[in-house]
């Protein structure tokens, strides 16, 4: 039986996952990187750290399979970084990673002085601080020489691609959040690349994310001891890599990841834009679309609660004290690393309201659950409003392992809540993506259909969600209300 390995490349570490044509983990390996902030608000890495963990990742994952078997490769990985290379391919600066905040003059210039109308012309989005094309800016404008001396532009997962492969590939799931792509005409704007002062030659070449980019190269083949004809996949953007590994391809499918970060994923068949640009207009891993919202603190607001603020790390325990839901006096806005969707606001903050004398520890624990929960919802709220119709959602990460949050999301959505056998989202969805690009399946949702099985369903309660319906309207009042004294408290 052939042998698919999905590597999942994340912020704090690379995971290689070895999965075969039924769908069946045969094992998994990760290796851990440093993470840099030479400045307040910087964040980089070095993508000769992350090459290195996937070399000694690969050789750990594969040491007792049969080599023989393996066919193909495929990567997801941490999206909006900006990894430059040199007319020799090496690397010219560390990457600047989706996290790092150093452009808003640069993010602040695409979205006023040429407009969020025209960006969204040009790329169905507007510029947020994380994107790449602000950091492409920031180089020119920082560092000249540096600029200067760009020969081919790439995201961290493609790095990994062309180390393996020799191709400078991207797909088009990962390069629609660079703000440089037609996310609908799936081309490279050339009104964003004038902007940014490159050219089309610079950029790699696009595929698809269940395509080829071409076979690994003769004498890795031979480092690794596997066959020559390993097909390089071009993988996707980890929320699409994730959102394929949990099965939500196809129309009108739904995801919620509970990470560092959280997203609400809507795969689609059709293009769509929300009129304010709050959630992200993406290109899907499976050939068609996708709406994401994304929220920069979600499973962090939880930690940075039971860690920092009242530390314990018997995070279960905590929530057992937890009664009665649908009830809380306390909210809790989990801003902690500002805000992307809806607010698109760096200033934002976590923000505690409601607290009276008779307010308790777990008050406060599930205001932080509920928080977060209601934020998702903002960007639910804004697909709904375009018409889709969502009546359940997949649910994974971190988060996704605590049952009580769980039960929450689905009253707050108000939609059933599935909870899928396999937790290993973007390496699974790039195992998954190998396996249709080298024929094991005729078409990504085939392949959903056959591997992805739900094993649990939370459903809502009605008056539950009635409960929750008179707690976010309060919810949704909270920030425009105190959204101005964030310009003035943000050090």
């Amino acid at each position: 039986m052939s042998l698919y390995i999905g590597i999942d490349l994340g912020t704090s570490a690379v995971k290689l996952l070895l999965m075969d044509g039924a769908g069946k983990i045969q094992n998994i390996v990760s290796r851990e990187y440093p993470l840099y902030f030479p400045h307040p608000g910087w964040s980089e890495q070095k993508p000769e750290d992350w090459w290195n963990g996937v070399e000694e990742g690969l050789d750990e994952l594969i040491a007792d399979c049969d080599k023989s078997q393996i066919a193909g490769i495929g990567i997801g990985g941490q999206m909006h970084g900006l990894v430059a290379l040199d007319e020799k391919d090496d690397v010219i600066r560390p990457a600047m990673l989706w996290n790092d905040g150093r452009t808003q003059k640069q993010t602040d210039y695409l979205n006023n002085v040429i407009g969020k109308k025209k960006l969204s012309e040009y790329t169905a989005n507007i510029a947020f601080a994380g994107f790449t094309a602000p950091k492409i800016l920031w180089m020119k404008e920082e560092e000249p020489d540096n600029f200067a001396k760009i020969r081919k532009i790439m995201l961290p997962k493609d790095y990994i691609a062309f180390k393996l492969s020799g191709v400078h590939c991207t797909d088009y799931s990962d390069a629609s959040g660079m703000l440089l792509l037609d996310v609908k005409n799936k081309k490279w704007s050339k009104e964003m690349l004038e902007i940014c002062g490159i050219t089309e030659d610079v950029m790699p070449k696009l595929f698809e994310s269940y395509e080829s980019v071409g076979d690994i190269l003769p004498e890795l083949a031979e480092r690794f001891g596997i066959p020559k004809n390993v097909k390089i996949v071009a993988g996707a953007g980890d929320n699409a890599a994730a959102a394929v590994g949990t099965g939500t391809v196809g129309d009108g499918m739904c995801n919620i990841s509970l990470g560092t970060s959280g997203t609400i994923f809507i795969s689609s068949k059709e293009f769509g834009v929300d009129e304010h640009n709050a959630l992200h207009s993406f290109d899907h891993a499976d050939g068609k679309y996708h709406l994401m919202g994304c929220m920069l603190s979600a499973a962090s607001c939880n930690k940075w609660w039971m860690d920092e603020i009242i530390g314990t790390k018997d995070y279960a325990g905590e929530q057992t004290k937890i009664e009665k839901l649908g009830e809380n006096h306390v909210f809790f806005l989990p801003y902690l690393m500002g805000e992307r969707s809806p607010h698109n606001n760096p200033n934002a903050r976590g923000t505690f309201i409601g607290m009276t004398m008779d307010t308790t520890r777990a008050d406060m624990t599930q205001a932080v659950l509920e928080g977060v929960a209601f934020a998702i919802r903002d960007s639910f709220e804004v697909a709904k409003s375009l018409g889709i119709k969502i009546d359940r959602t997949k649910i994974c990460g971190g988060g996704a392992k605590s049952p009580l949050w769980k039960k929450i999301f689905a009253n707050v959505l108000g939609i059933k809540v599935d909870v899928i056998e396999s937790e290993e989202g973007p390496g699974y969805g790039g195992a998954m993506l190998a396996a249709v690009a080298c024929g094991e399946f005729a078409t990504v949702e085939e392949a959903a259909a056959k591997l992805v099985k739900i094993v649990d369903t939370i459903e809502p309660d009605a008056e539950l969600v009635a409960k929750y319906n008179d707690r976010y309207a309060k919810f949704v009042k909270i920030y425009p209300t105190v959204k101005e004294l964030f310009d003035t408290v943000t050090i």
